[in-house]
């Protein structure tokens, strides 16, 4: 049996530099490669170890929730302690933050995050495995990373 696992996330953006600060900034990736030509603009972002992100600037207008394909695009970290860190880069940068900080992934459960966007309206979450149970979960049963 094959055993998969997820490589690099490539995502469309309509402007490629404010995105490419935007996750460096909130993130802190660095730039791997990129080409600013008009018809082929990219930007490959890493983690020091590897290629996590790949920015394309293919496409116009915001994210829309209501079409077919991605959900969300989920980080996991270490510890709360490193969400707490990200959290507050999300504030400083005026990122629409969904329910105004740590929560659950799930009434009962130690593991979940921070939800927020990126300037183009793709959906974001970071998480930690444990420490985020210090209020209730706003779905209640149901997973947060699910509806926000």
């Amino acid at each position: 049996m094959t055993t998969f696992m997820t490589g690099h996330i490539g995502l469309n953006v309509t402007n490629l530099q404010r995105s490419k600060r935007f996750y460096q900034d909130v993130f802190g990736f660095d730039v791997a490669a990129e080409s600013a030509e008009t018809e082929r603009a990219f930007v490959f972002l890493t983690d020091n170890a590897r290629l996590v992100l790949t920015l394309w600037q293919q496409s116009n207008g915001r994210f829309h929730t209501g079409n077919p394909g991605l959900h969300h695009l989920s980080f996991e970290v270490d510890n709360i302690e490193k969400v707490k860190a990200v959290e507050d880069k999300v504030r400083q940068s005026g990122t629409k933050l969904y329910h105004n900080g740590i929560v659950p992934h799930g009434e009962g459960m130690t593991s979940g995050g921070i939800f927020f966007e990126d300037p183009d309206g793709i959906r974001l979450e970071v998480y930690a495995s444990q420490g985020a149970d210090v209020q209730p979960a706003p779905a209640g049963d149901a997973p947060t990373c699910g509806f926000f």
